[in-house]
């Protein structure tokens, strides 16, 4: 199904297994009954080409407001406006908005984003007066997205296409990593940062940084996010 229709397709459980779908025109019909052998099809009511918008709600964190471009801010509230585009979401899963909550109760300083993925933290850190702020991801897809995202919404964003656990880091005064648990204890020991939040873990996992301490952690749907305070100034 990827091969057939690289651009998405949908996955539904139901009593005899996974039936997956795609929206697609006889030629693609065809396609898919010399693949398998047998298929399904249905007419679709017009307009299911935006049906996936409904997927993609605002979230209001607390003075942030997070959401796609045919959404309305808040009028109270600093707009992020995230394109899920094809591989990201708006940045509204668990471990993002414990991620914002923690960004928010931070005084702005230079800020650098581990595994930025479509750039809602750097963004909102932007927003929020941190600078300057860099955005590091494996993933050319990630930096081309943060970059996407970063000038639609106004703000500076420095973005280097790299691998953060395998080499130098840039600089920061504060570093963000919604990333894995594994990956977050392998950064921990190259971090110089005064601080630094990290998530991308379940509630039962509690990483591990040398030489900081744990100073503060938000829990949301059985994901975590801590707050990491450097106690080495050997480290610095």
């Amino acid at each position: 199904m990827i091969e057939l229709f690289p651009h998405g397709f949908e996955e539904h459980d139901d009593t005899y297994g996974v039936e997956l779908a795609a929206y697609t025109d006889a030629s693609g019909e065809e396609r898919l009954w010399h693949a398998f052998g047998a298929v399904q099809a249905q007419d679709v009511e017009d307009g299911w080409e935006d049906r996936w918008r409904r997927f993609h709600r605002p979230a209001r964190i607390g003075r942030l407001w997070v959401g796609p471009p045919w959404e309305e801010p808040d009028a109270d509230a600093i707009a992020v406006v995230i394109d899920p585009g094809r591989a990201f979401g708006t940045g509204t899963h668990p471990t993002t908005r414990l991620c914002l909550e923690l960004l928010d109760s931070l005084a702005p300083t230079s800020l650098l984003d581990v595994g930025c993925g479509s750039g809602v933290l750097s963004i909102a850190a932007a927003k929020l007066g941190f600078a300057p702020v860099t955005a590091i991801d494996v993933e050319r897809q990630a930096i081309e997205a943060t970059e996407r995202n970063g000038a639609a919404n106004d703000v500076e964003i420095a973005t280097v296409l790299a691998d953060a656990l395998d080499g130098t880091l840039p600089a920061a005064d504060t570093t963000m990593a919604n990333i894995t648990l594994e990956a977050v204890e392998t950064l921990g020991s190259r971090l110089q940062s005064s601080c630094a939040v990290t998530s991308g873990y379940l509630a039962s996992d509690a990483p591990t940084l040398p030489g900081y301490r744990a100073e503060k952690r938000r829990e949301r749907d059985g994901w975590a996010a801590d707050l990491h305070i450097r106690t080495d100034s050997s480290r610095a």
